[in-house]
């Protein structure tokens, strides 16, 4: 996982003290302090398992003296009826943490199994699904995790990772009097290392232009599937070609055999169901 501990752990926090206000009421005036009992975390769904070791982390962040057995890790294919982990200790604590910890576990599951589905979908193709910064704010780190583990890769994880040139930035700049070529130049001058340049464009013209710039990589945005094919035998060799845009399951299979080298794909973070899966309180005492 990409987010490091100290991260993983502000953002439980922030999650816990979010859903804690200032403290269960329901439960602390319910159950004792003292009765102990075991839970199992249930799916009801297929799908692709992630954040199982988050999941775990909320329960030890409420009460570390909880044990939490984990049974499936991430990347597990599993479906209705499986436990993926087993927690023993303070029904208590395991109750305050229920929720965090489901939530977590849901929304990165979902997000790996639609993330899966999409790499399914173009399967034997020389092409890499990607996700792109359509993320939930304060949620990224987790979410591009979840995408990997469904078998998906990263683009940007900021914008201090790359250089991507939008039709906004060549708007702007434009209305300055500067040529594709000047502004692809600008970016490489203001860069502070070599990275790759990219630019988005909208038709097979500005697809040449951008190569013609000298764009490492392209992007085809919001293009029909024709247009794709054309921009494409005129780039291959000379940058590398992203599709982006309107991709959804029943067309990236054809945007895929076009012979573009990525295709990003917002869906997968902003859009994913989350997956279905309960904590069930099994024995007590």
């Amino acid at each position: 996982m990409s987010a490091s501990k100290l991260e993983i752990e502000d953002i439980i926090d922030r999650a816990l003290a979010e859903d804690l206000g200032k403290g269960d009421l329901t439960t602390e005036s319910l159950i004792p302090r003292d009765q102990q009992g075991v839970s199992f975390i249930v799916v009801k769904k297929e799908g692709i398992l992630a954040g199982i070791r988050v999941a775990k982390q909320v329960f030890h962040q409420v009460d570390p003296q909880l044990e939490v057995d984990i049974l499936f890790d991430d990347g597990a294919r599993v479906g209705p009826g499986i436990r993926v982990a087993r927690i023993s200790g303070s029904v208590a604590s395991i109750l305050k943490a229920e929720r965090v910890a489901l939530n977590f576990l849901q929304r990165l599951s979902g997000i790996a199994s639609e993330t899966n589905r999409y790499v399914e979908a173009v399967k034997g193709l020389p092409v890499r699904i990607m996700d792109t910064r359509k993320t939930t704010p304060g949620l990224r780190s987790l979410e591009k995790y979840a995408v990997r583990v469904g078998g998906g890769e990263n683009h940007r994880m900021s914008l201090s990772d790359g250089i991507l040139i939008k039709d906004n930035h060549i708007a702007a700049l434009q209305r300055r009097g500067l040529t594709l070529k000047e502004i692809v130049g600008k970016a490489r001058q203001g860069a502070p290392q070599r990275l790759p340049v990219e630019v988005e464009v909208r038709t097979v013209s500005e697809a040449l232009d951008a190569v013609e710039a000298g764009a490492d990589i392209v992007m085809l945005d919001n293009m029909s599937i024709a247009d794709m094919r054309k921009a494409v035998k005129f780039i291959r060799g000379r940058a590398l070609i992203e599709a982006s845009g309107g991709i959804t399951l029943e067309n990236v299979k054809a945007v895929a055999e076009t012979g573009v080298d990525f295709i990003s794909v917002g869906a997968l973070t902003h859009s994913a169901s989350a997956l279905d899966i309960s904590l069930e309180l099994e024995a007590q005492d």
